[in-house]
């Protein structure tokens, strides 16, 4: 077998192996898309797979005029930029100088922080913590506990280091200070990884709910997530009171409980089309580098 009948054989199983991936993948979204645009009788007969029957938007105008969904969606998204905006500040302050290998004491600090990563103190002091700290019902509970990750620092840090020292030196001579080189020469040469960490953070941030399940009572504080979490929650408990007779229940329909998930899902998904660009770049900080 020649080399170029081997690599086209290769090329085919990789593209095929991608188209399966991303069917399995995209499966599952597309169902949920056609089950909130399905009327309840065609939901409720099984009728519905990858394809809307008896197109119907009731469900998105239902959820469009929930005051609190709004609510939630909006303070999500203030949530989720203000996570992101400091969560990078701090990373980004924490890397730079740990990139150096002249700062005193970087493999003590190196060590301390990957630590953190395998070793914590638990969900139970973690609360107590929070609870002392007076920032229960508070919106600083849900960003400060996770403003930095360990794990994305490391990241940066990499990038960092792969940035010729000589462009930090010209920058010196000319009398640049180290705030000065950083903004001005070291974050313009990392907008790859600055999009991509940017992105996982405001993923983690919009896709999270178990802090606030624990932190949070106020339903004016409610994340998007957390509302959705116990809408459902909800309905399971009529859909048992209606099993066991108890009372006139109204179990909510799975083309709303559908729609709210769209509803809570689109936005994060708007952001991935303006990073593209930088997100391939990004995820491979460090892959080729020695």
């Amino acid at each position: 077998m020649s080399e170029n009948t081997a690599n086209r054989i290769f090329n085919t199983v990789n593209v095929i192996l991608i188209i399966i991936t991303m069917v399995l993948c995209l499966a599952p979204f597309i169902h949920i898309i056609a089950i909130s645009l399905s009327s309840n009788r065609a939901i409720g007969s099984g009728e519905v797979s990858f394809f809307p029957k008896e197109l119907s938007f009731e469900a998105y105008s239902k959820v469009f005029a929930d005051g609190s969904m709004i609510r939630s969606l909006i303070y999500t998204i203030w949530l989720t930029v203000l996570s992101t905006v400091l969560s990078m500040a701090m990373t980004i302050a924490a890397a730079y100088p740990l990139a150096k290998s002249n700062l005193k004491g970087r493999k003590w600090f190196m060590l301390i922080i990957v630590v953190t990563m395998f070793f914590s103190g638990g969900i139970i002091p973690e609360y107590i913590l929070i609870k002392n700290l007076h920032l229960l019902d508070s919106t600083w509970g849900l960003i400060l506990p996770g403003l930095i990750s360990p794990f994305y620092m490391i990241i940066l840090i990499t990038f960092f280091r792969g940035i010729p020292e000589s462009l930090e030196e010209a920058a010196g001579i000319d009398g640049s200070s180290h705030f000065g080189t950083l903004m001005r020469i070291i974050l313009p040469l990392s907008l790859p990884v600055m999009a991509t960490l940017s992105l996982f953070y405001a993923v983690g941030r919009w896709n999270g709910f178990q802090d606030a399940l624990m932190y949070i009572t106020k339903p004016e504080l409610y994340p998007l997530q957390l509302k959705l979490y116990q809408m459902i929650q909800q309905n399971q408990i009529t859909e048992l009171m209606q099993n066991e007779g108890i009372g006139a229940v109204q179990v909510l329909p799975e083309s709303l409980k559908a729609a709210s998930v769209i509803f809570s899902t689109l936005p994060i998904l708007l952001v991935y089309p303006w990073l593209q660009r930088y997100f391939i770049s990004g995820v491979m900080v460090g892959a080729v580098k020695g």
